[in-house]
């Protein structure tokens, strides 16, 4: 008997537009909703499989998680661009996705980007079946081992979490936050645009933190940060309610133009620190207004010193 391989999954395109909520300074969008308008295309590419997020919990008891989003963003995305996503199957689990908007006739790259997508069995499910034979290579017993990103620290009793993050010279900052229920999945666990809105959120603090916010950079040097690569990775759960200890640190300024950070989000269980969620972002400035709006601004040694060494 002939077993027949499952058809090849089909290439998937989402038309839409970005939420009103990312059009911060003037009409520009900024990255979190790239990566929000990804996993709406990402979504619609399963949904045209014939399995949507629906579906395969109702019918499989699976919940679909992004476990890990890499975007490149080569040019900026306005408030009213209609944005056409392309997601294609790529190399293993990874698909591809390329986002693109049609400016005076010509279609225009805005996002190229990777993502992981695992299917993992919920306690909620109404029933407990294999994922569907397409899917199959996508479907893991839990969020760790799905990811193998898994890393831990000692604690020793008693001491504080800042202690382990924060060792003296680092140049980190530490933000910790209660995972609330509306970040989460399936009532159990954060979800990835959970980690990327605390990867805005802690970049914005620590650039507070350091006296350079973005506020402040606004008024006095009409300079606005802007993203053009950034990484989202889960490691294991974090649980709804659970304490999010959250690390941010800025690894390098390049060519005085940009500069790459890195953001590692723990949980305390027990003697240990846990990770649960990993990123890294590499931002610059852009000029918001007057007659150099929208292009980068050249990063003082004051701005590249505080960036990499701490507080002014």
């Amino acid at each position: 008997m002939t077993i027949l391989a499952p058809p090849a999954p089909t290439p998937s395109v989402l038309v839409s537009r970005p939420r009103y909520e990312g059009a911060n300074i003037r009409t520009w969008i900024g990255f979190k909703h790239f990566m929000y308008l990804v996993e709406e295309a990402v979504l619609k590419w399963l949904r045209d499989q014939g399995h949507g997020a629906h579906a395969l919990f109702h019918r499989h008891g699976l919940g679909t998680e992004i476990i890990d989003c890499s975007v490149q963003l080569p040019a900026v995305l306005e408030v009213d661009d209609e944005v056409r996503a392309e997601v294609v199957a790529g190399t293993g689990k990874r698909l591809r996705v390329q986002m693109s908007v049609n400016r005076g006739g010509q279609d225009v790259v805005v996002l190229r980007g990777h993502v992981t997508v695992a299917l993992l069995p919920e306690t909620d499910g109404p029933v407990h079946r294999p994922a569907p034979a397409a899917l199959a290579t996508w479907e893991a017993p839990g969020l760790d081992a799905a990811t193998g990103l898994r890393s831990e620290l000692a604690l020793p009793a008693g001491a504080d979490p800042a202690s382990v993050l924060m060792p003296a010279g680092s140049g980190a900052f530490l933000w910790s936050w209660r995972a609330p229920y509306f970040y989460c999945h399936f009532s159990d666990r954060v979800q990835h645009s959970g980690f990327v809105r605390a990867l805005e959120e802690v970049v914005d603090r620590f650039l507070a933190d350091r006296g350079i916010s973005v506020g402040r950079m606004l008024a006095e040097r009409a300079w606005i940060p802007v993203v053009s690569r950034a990484r989202v990775r889960l490691a294991e759960p974090a649980h709804m309610e659970e304490t999010v200890h959250t690390v941010f640190q800025v690894d390098d300024v390049l060519r005085e133009m940009m500069f790459s950070g890195r953001m590692d989000c723990w949980v305390h269980r027990g003697d240990q620190l846990r990770l649960v969620a990993s990123a890294t972002i590499l931002h610059g400035y852009a000029i918001s207004r007057g007659p150099d709006a929208g292009q980068l601004a050249r990063l003082d040694p004051e701005v590249c010193a505080i960036l990499t060494g701490g507080r002014p």
